[in-house]
This record gives structure tokens, C-alpha cells and sequence, in this order.
């Protein structure tokens, strides 16, 4: 009984924790929108699309971490594959991993993708002087796009990460890896 109860009061941290997460994620990203506004529309696109594909990637990621299971990553660990024991982890982990992967960056970035596509709207419509009814089509046209570009991105990764979710979690624990060798490296050299 005693397990049960600190499952679920470590659950309630992981809850507080990943709220906590949000706002300085959100804040970050939420730079970029500012930075929209003082950009030439097709910047502010370029910006806007891969604000959109962070997005579709990072909710494929959590997918994958939630329909991938341990044992090949066990036989790869076991012929030492680089990565396979970090991928082992993000299994057993998939709740976390799937939370901060498609909860709090997939939704930030589709939320900041509909954002950043107002603001392309409104630099678009300033370079092509549009006024009236061409104004409000040119941004219900725009943030269409942006929204069926970032449900289709989102729709695509997810059908891939559910068919082929073993390389797909292999691929992010080897970018995983890499990024914390080169952060201890970093550390090392400090001392």
C-alpha cells in the first residue's frame, strides 16, 4: 500500500513539474512571435513553418516513446548499440517522455504556430497594402493553412511514430546521447 501512495505523490510532482516547465518553454517560443513582427512576411513564414515542424516532431517523438517497447532496445544495449540504454530508458519512461514531448512542446508550438501565422498575415497585408474584405481573407487564408499544416504534420508523425516507433526513439536517444556528452565535456573543461 505504501508504494501506491508514493507512485502517486511522485506522479503529482511530475504534474507540478511539467507546469512549471510550460511557462518558460512557452516563453521562449513565444519570442518568436514577437520576433515575427518585426520581420518581412516570408521570414516570418520560414519562422512560422518550423515553429510547426518542431511541433509535428516533438508530438511524433512522444507517440513513439508511448507505442515502443524495451526488448529491441535490450538487444541492441547488448551489442553495445549507441543509444540503445538512453532508449531504454525513454520507454520506461514514455508517460514522462509523451507528457513533455506532446503535451508541453507539440501544443506550445501549435499554439504559437496560429500566433506566429497571424502575425505573417499582418506583415503580408502591410507589404500588399490590402484593405477590406481582403484583408480579413488574406489572414483567414493564411491561419487556414498554418492550422491544416501543423494537424497534418502532427497526423503524419503520428501514424510514423505508431508503425515505426523503434528507430524513431533510437534516433532521439542518439541525439540525446550526444547532446549530454558534449554538455559534460563542456562541464569538464570548466574545472
Amino acid at each position: 500500500m505504501m508504494k501506491k501512495s508514493s507512485k502517486s505523490k511522485s506522479n503529482y510532482k511530475f504534474i507540478v513539474f511539467i507546469a512549471a516547465l510550460t511557462l518558460p518553454i512557452s516563453a521562449v517560443f513565444d519570442t518568436s512571435t514577437i520576433f515575427l513582427n518585426s520581420t518581412t512576411w516570408y521570414i516570418g513564414a520560414i519562422i512560422v513553418i518550423g515553429i510547426v515542424f518542431i511541433g509535428a516532431l516533438f508530438d511524433m517523438i512522444g507517440m513513439a516513446a508511448a507505442a515502443a517497447r524495451e526488448t529491441p532496445f535490450h538487444a541492441m544495449a547488448s551489442k553495445r548499440v549507441y543509444g540503445a540504454r538512453r532508449a531504454i530508458s525513454i520507454v520506461r519512461n514514455a508517460e514522462k517522455v509523451s507528457s513533455i514531448c506532446s503535451d508541453v512542446i507539440g501544443d506550445i508550438a501549435g499554439v504559437l504556430s496560429g500566433a506566429g501565422a497571424l502575425a505573417v498575415s499582418v506583415q503580408l497585408l502591410q507589404s500588399i497594402h490590402a484593405s477590406g474584405w481582403k484583408d480579413e481573407a488574406v489572414k483567414i487564408a493564411i491561419t487556414a493553412v498554418i492550422t491544416s499544416l501543423t494537424v497534418g504534420g502532427k497526423a503524419i508523425g503520428k501514424t510514423v511514430a505508431i508503425h515505426s516507433p523503434t528507430p524513431i526513439i533510437l534516433m532521439a536517444a542518439r541525439i540525446w546521447e550526444t547532446v549530454s556528452f558534449v554538455d559534460r565535456r563542456a562541464q569538464r573543461r570548466k574545472k
